[in-house]
């Protein structure tokens, strides 16, 4: 495999924009194929368009559970994990309860990830559990997620659901995203068995290429096509084309 090959395998190609049309998510679909990512994450309801515009092309298709801000019921994340499955859905990401996380009620939070856990793996679905740590600014509280998501057997922790806005005192809204520091801490407090994914800042070549150093396998991304061309550009001997891409996820 190249080495933008398997750039391109480290991918989510992120469609979730409120603002995305089926006309938008199409587009989308039709670059992530283009590029070989290893996914689209799309809008729950878009699962079967995805589903019938990526067909044979080695894109996997993945959607958002409780998604941006977690606070559904664990039944109705268990019901809409498995209703994308059945839909054709091969990657879950899950946002927790994060409320639930901050007063540090882990009986809830274990209950909740390892519920939704075996309902992917009961489809053959990866699953990703999103902590949102813009909100959690204690660094216990992402150790212990680390911890129940290892000994639950997700697949992937992510940092981000990228929509994770902090309010700041003069009334603005921040959003940092991925920091290292974070991804650091994650890879280091999970299990060698769970994957590491990045969701939010990732949109050069060099913030993918720092953060696989990190030890991440994944990123969110809406740049893909900036950051791949500039990978061409890089390491093909410059055989690809900068295109700009409008970044209207968050991601």
């Amino acid at each position: 495999m190249s080495k933008v090959a398997e750039l391109a395998k480290m991918i989510d190609h992120s469609l979730l924009h409120p603002t995305m049309t089926d006309e938008d998510m199409l587009k989308g679909c039709e670059i992530a194929k283009k590029y070989n990512v290893a996914s689209v994450c799309i809008k729950p309801y878009a699962i079967p368009l995805a589903m019938e515009a990526l067909t044979d092309s080695g894109v996997e298709v993945g959607t958002v559970i409780g998604f941006p801000q977690g606070n559904s019921t664990i039944e109705v994340k268990v019901a809409e994990t498995k209703r994308a499955c059945k839909d054709g859905a091969t990657e879950i990401d899950m946002v927790v309860n994060i409320g639930k996380a901050l007063q540090e009620d882990w009986e809830y939070i274990e209950k909740e990830i390892k519920s939704v856990c075996e309902a992917s793996h009961s489809y053959g679905a990866l699953l990703k559990v999103i902590f949102e740590n813009d909100f959690l600014t204690n660094d216990a509280h992402k150790i212990m997620l680390c911890r129940i998501c290892s000994t639950a057997g997700v697949d992937f922790v992510k940092t981000s659901t990228g929509y994770g806005f902090v309010k700041d005192e003069n009334g603005k809204y921040s959003y940092e995203g991925a920091t290292h520091e974070d991804l650091k801490l994650m890879r280091e407090h999970a299990a060698d068995t769970v994957q590491v994914k990045a969701a939010g800042g990732v949109r050069t070549l060099d913030d993918l290429l720092a953060v696989k150093a990190l030890g991440v396998t994944r990123v969110g991304a809406t740049a893909t096509i900036a950051i791949l061309e500039e990978a061409k550009q890089r390491f093909e001997g410059g055989t690809g084309t900068t295109i700009p891409q409008e970044d209207v996820s968050g991601y």
